[in-house]
């Protein structure tokens, strides 16, 4: 079936969104960066039909942790402006007014329970949109602060002797915000002294914020050399007797989050003002995994519900792209963006779409016009 199959974009903006269809299932990320996001971006959908009618498996569902699953969007990268957790959003944005079938409000119950700080506008006659704080939304949600990393340019022509780790993992995402306490606005705002990443100055915290938050400073910010995982690699040059000193006295300027599970996390970031005590910045390399098994895309588009409830999506989608954006929280005073969307600044997005004529490969479309 034509409608069936599809094909998957990303990128920085509405603008810039790319086809990654071939990479879809396959085990590969694609790199996405702008001047507020840089990072990398895999995905996988259980059951996917591409453009030609092939259906692609992935290894990833076939992982005892994540029977049942049947999508999931990896995500490993750094905002490069400083921001608040509480602004950093994660949903889904829509284009014009939602066909809502019958029982929709159960769904929205439904989503509520999943996620207590969702916030949304699916009425809206123009552009509705749910989005939600991204650091409580996320089922898998793993922080390292990279401010202990020492890059410099006499080690430019050592890098090559490193190989980066690959993303997405070969194992499954997990849960580990162990290092989330030197984020917290307490910690940013402390006189100690640390090395920025990627640089070999000594700055400290407080001037560090303030140069970066500064629009006319936005090409001092420390941009990342080569991969994400070139750099997290190059941690490891320094001696660890003295990463394990550093750590300490890092320590006792933030307030030690004893988050253990997902649970905790999204309990204790379910509140504003936790959320507001955490920026994050260049310095904070954020992995996160977006996977749950109530949308089926294969061998349609379908929500499936607790209790057996279950939407045939197709009869209402209209074509819409089911779109994932992270975003930042848009405030009165922002005013109305150029591209009409509810949002703040767009970071990345993930637009999964049913394939047009243009999609198809020449050879199946006409194959698919003899059988009519």
């Amino acid at each position: 079936m034509f409608h069936s199959r599809l094909r998957v974009r990303v990128g920085p903006s509405m603008d810039k969104l790319v086809s990654i269809t071939d990479k879809v299932n396959s085990g590969k990320a694609h790199d996405i960066s702008s001047e507020l996001f840089e990072g990398k971006v895999a995905i996988n959908i259980k059951g996917f039909t591409n453009p030609s009618g092939e259906e692609l498996s992935a290894e990833y569902f076939d992982r005892e942790d994540r029977k049942g699953i049947t999508w999931s969007i990896q995500v490993q990268g750094r905002f490069l402006q400083p921001t608040s957790a509480d602004d950093v959003m994660f949903g889904n944005t829509f284009d014009k007014r939602l066909k809502l079938p019958w029982g929709a409000g159960v769904a929205l119950k439904f989503m509520k329970y999943v996620d207590p700080t969702l916030e949304h506008d699916l009425m809206s006659d123009t552009k509705p949109w749910a989005l939600s704080p991204l650091i409580a939304t996320m089922p898998y949600f793993v922080h390292e602060r990279l401010d202990d990393i020492r890059v410099s340019p006499v080690l430019d022509d050592k890098r090559s002797d490193f190989t980066a780790p690959s993303f997405p993992p070969s194992q499954s995402i997990g849960e580990d915000i162990s290092q989330l306490q030197f984020a917290t606005t307490s910690s940013n705002s402390s006189s100690s002294t640390y090395l920025t990443p990627y640089s070999s100055n000594f700055m400290t915290p407080s001037s560090s914020l303030s140069a970066a938050s500064s629009s006319s400073n936005l090409s001092s910010l420390p941009k990342m050399p080569g991969s994400l995982g070139v750099s997290v690699k190059n941690s490891l040059k320094l001696p660890i007797e003295k990463a394990h000193l550093k750590k300490k006295k890092r320590r006792k300027f933030g307030r030690v989050l004893d988050l253990q599970t997902t649970d905790d996390r999204r309990s204790y970031f379910s509140s504003p003002q936790h959320r507001q005590e955490i920026v994050f910045g260049p310095e904070d390399l954020i992995t996160t995994d977006f996977c749950y098994g109530y949308l089926q895309f294969n061998p349609t588009l379908a929500l499936r519900l607790p209790g057996g409830l279950s939407f045939d999506l197709m009869k209402y989608w209209d074509r819409h792209p089911v779109r994932f954006v992270c975003c930042k929280r848009r405030k009165p005073e922002d005013g109305e963006r150029s591209d009409r969307q509810p949002t703040g600044d767009i970071y990345w997005i993930v637009s999964i779409e049913t394939a047009d004529e243009s999609d198809i490969p020449q050879g199946d479309s006409a194959a698919g016009q003899d059988n009519n």
